[in-house]
């Protein structure tokens, strides 16, 4: 499982910045690299797509930040303000 998030994510990155390139350029890398095989270049935009649900399906799991042990552990481990 953990080798197809990082693919997940890595598929997300290019994609942003596939689309930052477009935003900002209008230049478009997938469609440069592979604009002569069109079933290609749409193939990677549906796993770009895929990818950016998968993560956005399982981001509360693996997120750090955001999963329910890592707000349990940080108020478990700080001990509570005096009170005075």
């Amino acid at each position: 499982m953990k080798s197809l998030h990082i693919t997940a994510f890595v598929l997300l990155v290019m994609g942003g910045i596939n689309w930052g390139l477009v935003g900002l350029f209008g230049f478009n890398i997938i469609e440069a690299v592979f604009g002569s095989v069109s079933w290609l270049e749409r193939l990677i935009y549906v796993l770009v797509g895929a990818a950016a649900v998968m993560i956005m399906a399982t981001h509360k799991e693996d997120c750090k930040a955001c999963s329910v042990n890592a707000d349990k552990s940080a108020q478990s481990s700080s001990p509570p303000p005096p009170i005075t």
